[in-house]
């Protein structure tokens, strides 16, 4: 018996051996399949968005032009944006100027129609289909034309103000309100949002407003108290992706006013643009998005840090985080 026992013990170890043998191959098969089949997202991912990615940071500390071999400058280009470049500094006052008041009222006007919408009309989805096309095609040339006929000195605003009495103004030529005939067609675009809000809101269990009436909660109340606390999640996201998307912004500068008047409409985007395509400083313009890439970071850490004050899971039994 006792020579039975090692034996048992060796073909015991070596059918583990093989079956771990056969685990390890077919994971191996299965990672290698695995793979296979998102190697063209992979390829695309190191080669479209990585690649450039290291390539402009390099290029942020030389001197290039396109048309010649990069020269290394260091931090120079960096330096010269804060010290030597007034119209840096424009362009980086004007589109803070545009997020701050372009991504509330935006968000505020997408959760007005999508409360507008909850609500089970006749017809209601196609009016969720007609509100949502401006956002489709909100950054098309056509869009752009038809604003800037719109806004300009013999526009239909204009024309609008007459019948009341009211002298218009060029308002794309305006220093004074170009910048706001640009917000006014971002906040038009408040499609996506709107959808995003109503699925949110859709998600909010009616029980919880219908306690809220029997407990005499008014509208304003129940508003505050339940829609607003839990649909904050959805508020938050929206939130990051309309700062990121504002920071961003350039059709509607770069088709509509061109940066003008007075440079009173250079987004960020389109200053950037300008340098690398029209004075062909790509060198400046790359590091130009890296700086761009850093503010909003450091934006969306800072909401992220503050989520923890307004941001309301239900999952987590009332707590905030």
């Amino acid at each position: 018996m006792d020579r039975v026992y090692p034996e048992i013990q060796t073909n015991l170890q070596e059918n583990a051996g093989v079956r771990r043998s056969s685990f390890l191959q077919r994971s191996r098969r299965e990672a290698w399949v695995a793979f296979s089949f998102i190697s063209p997202w992979l390829v695309g991912f190191l080669l479209f968005i990585i690649g450039p990615m290291l390539a402009s940071l390099y290029f942020s500390f030389t001197d290039y032009d396109m048309l010649s071999a990069p020269h290394w400058v260091g931090l120079q280009n960096y330096i010269r944006m804060f010290t030597d470049d007034p119209r840096y500094l424009t362009a980086l006052k004007v589109t803070f100027k545009f997020v701050l008041f372009s991504v509330p009222l935006k968000l505020a006007f997408a959760l007005f129609v999508a409360l507008i919408f909850n609500r089970n009309h006749r017809g209601v989805g196609l009016y969720r289909t007609v509100y949502y096309l401006p956002s489709i095609i909100g950054g098309s040339v056509a869009v752009a034309v038809m604003w800037r006929q719109l806004f300009g000195g013999d526009g239909a605003v204009n024309h609008i103000l007459q019948w009341f009495g009211l002298t218009g103004t060029n308002w794309i030529a305006s220093v004074s309100y170009s910048l706001w005939t640009l917000v006014l067609l971002v906040v038009w675009q408040f499609g996506s949002p709107m959808l995003i809000f109503l699925a949110g809101l859709k998600q909010i269990p009616s029980e919880m407003y219908e306690a809220a009436a029997v407990d005499g909660a008014t509208r304003f109340t129940r508003f505050f108290r339940i829609t607003l606390p839990l649909l904050s999640p959805v508020i938050f996201f929206n939130l990051i992706m309309q700062m990121v998307d504002g920071f961003k912004a350039f059709t509607q500068s770069f088709l509509v006013t061109q940066g003008g008047p007075l440079d009173s409409t250079l987004f960020y985007a389109v200053y950037l643009y300008e340098k690398a395509f029209s004075h062909f400083e790509m060198g400046y313009a790359s590091a130009m998005a890296w700086i761009l890439l850093v503010i909003i970071g450091l934006f969306t850490a800072l909401i992220f840090k503050s989520s923890s004050f307004w941001v309301y899971y239900e999952s987590e039994g009332g707590d905030k985080s």
